[in-house]
């Protein structure tokens, strides 16, 4: 995020940032079907976060709670967040070994932008998988995890 008018403009320091998205994560968002927040509060870098995404209606995923792990490293926002699935899930981003989504498979992290947000990561989530690639995929048994 940045802020001025005019030509000049500030960016808005790491830590603000994530402090900003800690405050939004905690007040639940939009529809509620998506969370996040830090996994240890007293991590002063704030770099490992914890998400939740309750599957999108008329999919295969209705009714699941994804659990999720997010890291921003000291290069975010500049650069995007490692964000790997706890829960088990079968789609075409994300790798069947690790749970971990594939920035090139995925394209809110391969085109990554500074303003975009974990929750915009989240968001788009549950958006993939109502996508017609991934609705219809047989899925591993509930409560299985990477």
């Amino acid at each position: 995020m940045t802020l001025g008018s005019g030509g000049s403009s500030v960016v808005v320091p790491r830590n603000f940032r994530l402090l900003e998205e800690l405050e939004r994560g905690e007040k639940g968002i939009g529809d509620g079907t998506v969370s996040y927040g830090m996994d240890d509060g007293d991590d002063i870098y704030m770099r490992s976060w914890t998400g939740t995404i309750i599957g999108p209606h008329n999919s295969v995923h209705e009714g699941r709670i994804y659990q999720l792990k997010l890291f921003c490293d000291k290069d975010y926002p500049e650069k995007p967040p490692s964000v790997r699935f706890h829960s088990r899930i079968n789609m075409t981003c994300v790798n069947h070994e690790t749970g971990a989504v594939e920035s090139k498979k995925f394209g809110i992290l391969a085109n990554w932008q500074r303003e975009y947000t974990m929750e915009d990561i989240l968001t788009q989530l549950k958006k993939e998988m109502a996508a017609p690639h991934n609705r219809k995929l047989v899925q591993p048994p509930e409560g299985t995890y990477f």
